[in-house]
């Protein structure tokens, strides 16, 4: 029995073309990652954005508790400043209170930013409380 070898040619010039490709997927990659980063600091932007309506919430909740009690050893608004983050209060903190028989107080936080040109959010929240 005979045996032949099989023809070498054809796979040979195929393992060239591939040769000629290698670090194309790295490329790739490369040229996507400015959109991976960016995609990534939209969602962390809207994380605090979410991070600081809600400190805004507790704050208003605090500040009109607080201002709707009659024995209150504080304002309604240091309570309200007691109840935000430092880091977020750092920004910008407005309070305004307002009403007769209810109290609502409403709190705006300017909202930190990492992605440059959003500098001018600001999460706005109010809280009515019956007064005592």
């Amino acid at each position: 029995m005979v045996r032949t070898r099989p023809y070498r040619g054809r796979a040979s010039r195929r393992g060239a073309a591939r040769g000629g490709d290698r670090g194309q997927v790295a490329m790739e990659y490369l040229g996507f990652l400015p959109l991976l980063l960016l995609v990534a600091m939209a969602a962390v932007q809207l994380g605090i954005a979410a991070y600081a309506a809600s400190q805004a919430g507790t704050a208003a909740r605090a500040g009109a508790r607080t201002a709707a009690s009659y024995d209150a050893r504080t304002s309604g608004e240091s309570a309200a400043r007691g109840a935000v983050s430092g880091w977020v209060k750092s920004n910008g903190f407005d309070y305004s209170e307002g009403g007769g028989a209810d109290v609502t107080v409403t709190v705006s936080l300017v909202v930190p930013s990492i992605v440059p040109g959003l500098d001018d959010w600001e999460a706005t929240r109010s809280s009515t409380m019956p007064r005592e």
